[in-house]
């Protein structure tokens, strides 16, 4: 039997993500298409829970850029950047490291990367991973983003609660609300928010909040150690706190250690 290869796609325009996704099943029969996202953050949350093979994703979109999609994916799939913008970063793409496809997509071109992709799979681009984030730094940055959330509000009861970002210790959500646990001058604290955590992982500054699980997004002052259990499962302990906080196995290329 044929090896099964997954993709995703991703574009914030209904309509170019529906004609992509229509030029892939004639290019392409045998590709499954796992997730047909809107938005980069969604397309985040897809890669973690189907793990695809194939990511094409739109440059721009709001929230999560797909270059800053593909800087979290850290080539653990292959990308193809999908662009209506004719500017200088298509020399980048050039460049080999990635494919890139211009909408719309034209029949010829998405065969060209199909064969592209279908020889990648067979044998892995001999492009170091090193090179390919030093790319998509310098792609991430022809991209604005808006500047880090800084204070959170919680409806709690009557009254609405203001969290400064930099005293949070940790964010963790379920399938409704998100836990914020932090501390302020009266000790530690909790409050429950309606966000989910995908929302909040495009407002908060990367360098200080680590996510380590799909449903966990960790403050990194805070973090004193992490702890494998065994070959797939890791705990990040905190600093005066007791409870440890679950790392799945996309994250814990994080704590490699020296």
């Amino acid at each position: 039997m044929p090896e099964r290869v997954t993709a995703l796609i991703a574009d914030d325009e209904e309509a170019p993500r529906a004609q992509l996704q229509l030029a892939l099943r004639t290019a392409w029969p045998e590709l499954e298409l796992v997730a047909s996202c809107v938005n980069g953050a969604d397309a985040w949350d897809a890669f973690l829970e189907h793990e695809p093979r194939l990511c094409l994703l739109d440059v721009r979109m709001p929230g999560l850029t797909g270059i800053e999609v593909a800087q979290r994916i850290k080539g653990r799939a292959l990308v193809v950047f999908v662009t209506a913008f004719g500017d200088h970063a298509l020399a980048a793409f050039d460049a080999g490291a990635v494919d890139y496809l211009l909408k719309p997509v034209e029949a010829e071109r998405l065969a060209q990367t199909v064969q592209r992709l279908k020889a990648r799979l067979a044998a892995p681009s001999a492009v170091s991973s090193n090179d390919f984030q030093q790319l998509l730094d310098q792609l991430a940055g022809q991209v604005r983003r808006p500047a880090p959330l800084e204070v959170l509000q919680a409806s709690v009861g009557k009254e609405v609660r203001l969290v400064r970002i930099e005293d949070v210790v940790y964010f963790e959500s379920d399938a409704r609300y998100t836990r914020v646990v932090y501390g302020d001058q009266g000790g530690d604290a909790e409050v429950v928010i309606r966000t989910p955590l995908k929302e909040l992982l495009i407002q908060l500054d990367p360098s200080r909040f680590w996510q380590v699980h799909r449903s966990v997004i960790v403050n990194q002052r805070h973090i004193a150690s992490a702890v494998r259990i065994d070959e797939g499962n890791m705990v990040l302990t905190l600093r005066g706190r007791a409870e440890k906080l679950p790392v799945s196995r996309h994250f814990q290329n994080l704590f490699k250690g020296q």
